[in-house]
C-alpha cells in the first residue's frame, strides 16, 4: 500500500494522564488507516507506554517512534516548566531519553516532572528535539516579546543538538500560534535550521473534542462552565495527511520534514529475556548452582530430622530433589531460587510472620527445604510440575505472603542487598470505570447529583469483572428510558462512553517489586511516587517483565498480623507458642470448625464458607484443602456430594486404576492435580506433558483440545483401556478442568485457615482482640466481631479510660478469665493518636476521678468534641456513672487541663509542691434517659456494648417467641423453617438486579449480635 506524505510527531496517548486520549493500541491503527509510514507517541513527561505502542506499531506494520513531551525547568523561578519535545533516532538516544524522562520525576520538583537545560544538553546525544511550539521556551520567550532572548535559548539547543533540530510550527487556529509563528520563521531562517510541522493530537477524532474537554475538567476538578481553566481546540485531533498538508500548503516543507525526520528515527523499546541478578548469598568459589544445591541438601536434612522422616520414607525425599533440582538447573533458574531464600530466611531470621506459601509453589520440594515454603508437599501430594514446567519454560513466581505491617522492612532488605538503583516498584494505572466516569462527567456538566447518582447506581458494580456502560445500558431498561427522556443524562452518558477506560492517574503495585541485575534506569524509564522513596518502573506490570526485569511478590497479608499479635498477648500471659509447630490434628479446633464458629477464622468467615463446613463437619487437615477448592463458583455444586460421600454414602472411581488418586476426595475431581495424575496413570503422560493437557483444558480452545484427546487416547489403548473408557475420562477430566484448584494454593491457605482456627478454638479471647485491634477503624468489622465473640461465650468489656488502651487487648477477670477489653482507640472520631496520649497520661495509675484526670491529661492532645463523644461510649462511667454530667464538664475539663498545663509552664505550681489539682466542676444535671443512652454509645461506638434496646422489650419479645439471633444456628440445625426475629435496624443496602427488581439486605442487632436479612418489595 502506498504511504502518504505527512507523519504525525507529536502525539498524547492515553498515558498522558487525564490529558490524553487516544490509547495506544488505537494510535497505531489510525495511522495505519490513513496509510502512514510512522507515527510518534509522545506524551508529556513519560514513556509509560513506549514498549506497548511499540508493538502495537510493528503487529499494524507502522514504524513506532519513541518520544516524549519533556518539561524545561525555568531557572531561578518557580513556574510551570516550558516543553520540548525528545525523539529517539538510535539505541544511544532511546538509553538518553529513558534517563532525561526519570530524571524529571527523580530530580524534579516534585510537583511537575522537569529536567534542567544543562542536563538535557548533557544528554542530547542520539534525539531529535522539536522546540515545542509554543509550549516550547522559544515560543514563550517570542510571546512575551523578547525576540533576542528567544534567538540565543535557540542557538543553544541549535549548538547541543547539531544537525538535530528543528522549529516546531503548529496551526491549531489559536490566536497566540499565529502570533508567534513570523518569529519562528524569522529565527528558523537566520540559524539556517528546518522548519517541521506538527499537530498536536489529544484525542482520534473531531467529534470526541467535548469529551476530551471534560476529561481536562475532570483532571483539574473544574466544570465545562468555567472559562478560566485549561482548554484546547478543537483542532487537537489525529489528523489525516491531507488535512495537514492543506493546513499547511504555504510551507510544504514542513510537512516534507515529518518524513525525514521518521527516517531518521530508528529504533524503538523491545523486550529481553529475564534478567536476573547474583543473589549476593552464592557461596565462595561456587557457581550458583552449586550453591542452591547445598542450601537444598542442608534444607532437607534439617527439615527429616525435624519431621522424624527415616528409612524408605526419606529416600523418596531425596530422590524428588534431586529431580527437582536437576529441572531449576536446567532451566536457568538456581539464582531466582536464591534470591527468593534469600530474603524469606531473612524475614524469619528477624521474626517478620510469613505465609507458608501460596500458588503453585507450595508444590516444590526444594522451596520447602529452602524454607521459602512450609507445607511439605511430598506429605500432602503437591506437584512440582503445576510450578515448574520443563517442557514449558517461563520464570518461576512465588508470591510472598508477609506481615502487612513488616512486609516493608523486607523491601528495605532487599534494597541494601541489591542496591537502591536496581530494586523498584511497579506502576499501576487508575482506569475511568464506567461509574467512575459517568459521576465525573456529570459533576463537570453541572447536572443535579441526586439525578447523575441515579444513573450511576443503575450500572451493576462488579470489579471483578466490570460492566462498560455501553453493556450496562443495553442491559437495562432504565438506563435507556433515562437516556431517552432526557437530553442532558442521554449527552451525559455519550461523553461518559468516550472517556470510560481512560487511564485517569498512577499509583504503585500492591505487591510487585523487580530487581534488576544493573541501574534500573538503564533497562527501563523510572518514576517517583510522591508518597514513597522507593524507585517505581514507568512500565506496567505485563511489560515491565517483557523488558527483560523479573517480578517478586511482596504480599501484605493482615491474617499474619493477626496470627502475629495473638502470639504477642499470649507471650504477656506467659504462654508460648510457635504457630509453625502447632498439631494438625487438634480434636478441640475441628470440632469448632464443623460448627461453622469461625469468625475471624480466614477465609472461613463468610456465610458461604461456614454453611459449607457445618455441611462437611471436616475432621481431617485433607477437608480443609478441599473446602478450600470447593467453595467457589462452579465446584461449589459437588460440596453436597463430597459430605455425602464423607459421611458414609458409597462411591466408585471411574475405573479402578485411579482410585488411589481420587480416595482422598471421595472419587470427586476438585483439584487440577489430580487430572495431571490421572493423565500420567492412564495415558502414560509425564507430570510436565500432563500439565500442559491441564492447561489445554483449562483454555477450551477446539484444536488444542481434539490434539490432547488424540494423545490421551492412543497413549490410554497402550496402557490397556478401551477407547470408549478412554474418551469417557478425558471428557470427564474436560468438565472438572474447567474449574478446578490448584492444590497447592488450597493447601498452603487451608495451613493459614487451620492456624487462625487454632488460635481461635485455644486462645480465643487473644485471637479475637488481636482479630478487633487488626480492624480498629471498621466499625462494620467490629460488630461482627464481637457478635461473634459473645455467641462464643467471650466477654468484650466497654471502653473504660482506667482499664482501655488506645488499641484492643485482653484483660484479667475476677475468675481467672479473660475478656477483650474495647479500644479507646476505636471509639468515633477520637483518634488513635490522641488516645495513646491519654493512656500514657494514665501510665500505671487509674484517675481517680474527673478532677484528676484534668490534671493529669496532656492538653494539647484532647478536645472538648473528644471528651464528649468518650462520655457517651461510657468510657468515663469507672469516674462518673452520670453520662449527660459527664458530658456537659467536658469544656470545665478541657480549661482546667489548660489551665494547669500554664501553671506549670509558668513555674507557679512548683511553689506548694505537690497540691490537689482545682476540682473540676460537674453540672449538677439528671442523666439521659436509657434510650438516649443506648443511642449516644451507639453512636460514638458503633454499635450497643453495655446494653440493647430490645432489653426493655425482654418480656414481649419471649412472649411472642422471638428467637435471639445466637440461637439461629440452632434452630436452623433442629429443623425448623420459620422463625421470628428482632432487632434495631444498623446499616442497609440496596442493589438493582439485571432485571430492574430492587433487593435490600438490612442488618439488624439485638442482645446477642447482629444478622442480615434480605427484603423484597
Amino acid at each position: 500500500m502506498p504511504h502518504v506524505d505527512f507523519v504525525h510527531l507529536r502525539v498524547h496517548s492515553a498515558f498522558s494522564l487525564s490529558e490524553g486520549a487516544i490509547k495506544p493500541d488505537k494510535i497505531a491503527a489510525l495511522a495505519k488507516d490513513y496509510a502512514m509510514p510512522a507515527v510518534a507517541i509522545t506524551d508529556t513527561s513519560n514513556m509509560f507506554g513506549a514498549l506497548e505502542f511499540s508493538q502495537y506499531c510493528t503487529n499494524a506494520g507502522v514504524q513506532p517512534i519513541i518520544g516524549c513531551q519533556i518539561g524545561l525547568a525555568r531557572a531561578g523561578v518557580s513556574l510551570a516548566p516550558d516543553y520540548v519535545v525528545l525523539l529517539a533516532q538510535n539505541a544511544a538516544g532511546y538509553a538518553n531519553l529513558q534517563l532525561l524522562t526519570s530524571l524529571s520525576f527523580l530530580e524534579g520538583d516534585g510537583v511537575k516532572a522537569q529536567v534542567s537545560r544543562e542536563k538535557l544538553l548533557e544528554h542530547a546525544q542520539g534525539l531529535f528535539l522539536l522546540t515545542g511550539g509554543v509550549q516550547g521556551p522559544v515560543g514563550r520567550l517570542l510571546a512575551e516579546g523578547q525576540m533576542g532572548e528567544a534567538e540565543d535559548y535557540l542557538r543553544v539547543l541549535a549548538e547541543g543538538f547539531a544537525g538535530r533540530i528543528a522549529v516546531e510550527l503548529q496551526r491549531h487556529g489559536e490566536k497566540i500560534e499565529q502570533a508567534v509563528e513570523p518569529g519562528f520563521l524569522t529565527l528558523a531562517e537566520k540559524l539556517a535550521l528546518p522548519i517541521v510541522a506538527t499537530n498536536e493530537c489529544f484525542f482520534a477524532k473531531r467529534d470526541m473534542y467535548e469529551a476530551h474537554d471534560a476529561l481536562l475538567c475532570i483532571a483539574e476538578g473544574r466544570v465545562l462552565a468555567e472559562k478560566d481553566r485549561r482548554r484546547v481546540s478543537p483542532e487537537h485531533w489525529f489528523k489525516p495527511a491531507p488535512v495537514m498538508r492543506e493546513l499547511f500548503k504555504d510551507l510544504p516543507e514542513a510537512c516534507d520534514n515529518t518524513l525525514a525526520i521518521a527516517k531518521s528515527c530508528a529504533v524503538m523499546a523491545q523486550s529481553r529475556k529475564p534478567l536476573l541478578p547474583t543473589c549476593p548469598k552464592v557461596r565462595e568459589g561456587a557457581t550458583e548452582a552449586d550453591t542452591v544445591r547445598a542450601m537444598a541438601e542442608e534444607g532437607l536434612r534439617a527439615r527429616l530430622a525435624f519431621e522424624g522422616i527415616s528409612g524408605e520414607a526419606e529416600a523418596e525425599y531425596w530422590k524428588r530433589l534431586e529431580f527437582e533440582l536437576g529441572t531449576i538447573i536446567q532451566m536457568g533458574f538456581p539464582g531466582y531460587f536464591l534470591i527468593v531464600a534469600d530474603f524469606i530466611q531473612w524475614a524469619k531470621d528477624h521474626k517478620i510472620p510469613v505465609g507458608p506459601g501460596r500458588g503453585s509453589g507450595a508444590g516444590s520440594l526444594v522451596a520447602w527445604v529452602l524454607r521459602i515454603t512450609d507445607l511439605n508437599p511430598l506429605r500432602y501430594g503437591l506437584l512440582f510440575e503445576r510450578f515448574l514446567n520443563p517442557e514449558r519454560v517461563s520464570m518461576p513466581d512465588f508470591d510472598i505472603d508477609f506481615c502487612q505491617e513488616r512486609r516493608d522492612e523486607v523491601i528495605a532488605y532487599v534494597t541494601r542487598e541489591y542496591g537502591a538503583e536496581r530494586v523498584a516498584q511497579i506502576i499501576t494505572f487508575g482506569k475511568l470505570q464506567a461509574r467512575a466516569a459517568v459521576r465525573d462527567v456529570g459533576r463537570v456538566l453541572g447536572l443535579p447529583y441526586g439525578q447523575v447518582n441515579k444513573v450511576a447506581e443503575l450500572i451493576p458494580n462488579n470489579p471483578a469483572k466490570p460492566v462498560t456502560l455501553k453493556e450496562a445500558i443495553e442491559g437495562e431498561l432504565k438506563l435507556r428510558d433515562l437516556r431517552d427522556s432526557d437530553e442532558g443524562l442521554a449527552r451525559l452518558m455519550e461523553i461518559a462512553m468516550q472517556i470510560e477506560g481512560l487511564y485517569r492517574h498512577a499509583s504503585t503495585h500492591a505487591a510487585g517489586v523487580v530487581i534488576g541485575d544493573r541501574p534500573l534506569v538503564e533497562l527501563v524509564p523510572l518514576y517517583k511516587d510522591p508518597r514513597s522513596d522507593l524507585l517505581v518502573t514507568q512500565y506496567s506490570m505485563k511489560y515491565v517483565e517483557q523488558a527483560g526485569l523479573v517480578k517478586f511478590d511482596f504480599l501484605g497479608l493482615t491474617t499474619l498480623t493477626v496470627i502475629d499479635r495473638a502470639l504477642g498477648f499470649l507471650r504477656r500471659q506467659d504462654i508460648e507458642l510457635d504457630i509453625s509447630k502447632i498439631p494438625l490434628d487438634d480434636k478441640k479446633t475441628y470440632e469448632m470448625i464443623a460448627r461453622g464458629d469461625t469468625g475471624g477464622v480466614f477465609t472461613f468467615e463468610t456465610a458461604g464458607y461456614r454453611s459449607a463446613l457445618q455441611q462437611m463437619r471436616p475432621d481431617r487437615f485433607e477437608d480443609l484443602v478441599a473446602i478450600q477448592a470447593l467453595n467457589r463458583p462452579g465446584p461449589m455444586a459437588n460440596i453436597p456430594e463430597y459430605c455425602a460421600r464423607k459421611h458414609g454414602a458409597g462411591w466408585e472411581a471411574p475405573d479402578p486404576a485411579i482410585h488411589h488418586i481420587l480416595a482422598e476426595t471421595y472419587g470427586i475431581i476438585v483439584y487440577q492435580e489430580q487430572v495431571m495424575q490421572i493423565a500420567q496413570v492412564m495415558a502414560g503422560y509425564t507430570l510436565a506433558g500432563a500439565d500442559l493437557l491441564r492447561r489445554a483444558m483449562g483454555k477450551k480452545i477446539r484444536a488444542e483440545m481434539d490434539a490432547q484427546r488424540k494423545i490421551f487416547c492412543e497413549g490410554a489403548l497402550k496402557q490397556g483401556f478401551t477407547e470408549a473408557k478412554a474418551n469417557e475420562i478425558f471428557d470427564l477430566m474436560a468438565k472438572f478442568a474447567d474449574y478446578g484448584f490448584n492444590k497447592s494454593h488450597a493447601a498452603a491457605y487451608a495451613l493459614v485457615s487451620y492456624q487462625t482456627a487454632y488460635l481461635r478454638a485455644n486462645h480465643p479471647v487473644a485471637f479475637m482482640a488481636a482479630c478487633m485491634s487488626l480492624s480498629i477503624t471498621n466499625t462494620d468489622k467490629l460488630a461482627i466481631l464481637r457478635a461473634d465473640a459473645m455467641r462464643s461465650g467471650m466477654k468484650v468489656l466497654p471502653p473504660d479510660v482506667n482499664k482501655s488502651g488506645a488499641d484492643f487487648q485482653p484483660e484479667a477477670l475476677e475468675d481467672e478469665a479473660f475478656g477483650v477489653r474495647y479500644a479507646l482507640g476505636a471509639v468515633k472520631r477520637v483518634g488513635i493518636a490522641a488516645m495513646e496520649e491519654l493512656v500514657k497520661a494514665r501510665g500505671k495509675k487509674p484517675f481517680r476521678d474527673i478532677s484528676d484526670f484534668a490534671a493529669r491529661i496532656d492538653a494539647k492532645a484532647l478536645t472538648r468534641g473528644q471528651i464528649e463523644i468518650l462520655a457517651k461510649a461510657g468510657a468515663f462511667d469507672c469516674l462518673e456513672t452520670n453520662r449527660a454530667r459527664m458530658f456537659g464538664a467536658a469544656e470545665a475539663v478541657i480549661r482546667g487541663a489548660q489551665a494547669l498545663a500554664e501553671e506549670r509552664n509558668s513555674g507557679q505550681i512548683g511553689l506548694f509542691g505537690g497540691a490537689e489539682p482545682e476540682p473540676i466542676r460537674v453540672p449538677n444535671i439528671p442523666d439521659w434517659p436509657e434510650t438516649e443512652r443506648l443511642s449516644f454509645e451507639a453512636e460514638a461506638i458503633g454499635f450497643h456494648i453495655s446494653a440493647h434496646p430490645l432489653d426493655m422489650y425482654a418480656q414481649a419479645l419471649k412472649r411472642l417467641d422471638v428467637v435471639p439471633s445466637g440461637s439461629i444456628q440452632r434452630r436452623a440445625e433442629a429443623g425448623a423453617s420459620r422463625i421470628k426475629l428482632a432487632g434495631t435496624l444498623g446499616a442497609k443496602k440496596e442493589l438493582i438486579t439485571r432485571t430492574g427488581s430492587r433487593i435490600m439486605w438490612a442488618t439488624l442487632s439485638d442482645v446477642q449480635g447482629s444478622f442480615e436479612v434480605t427484603l423484597f418489595p
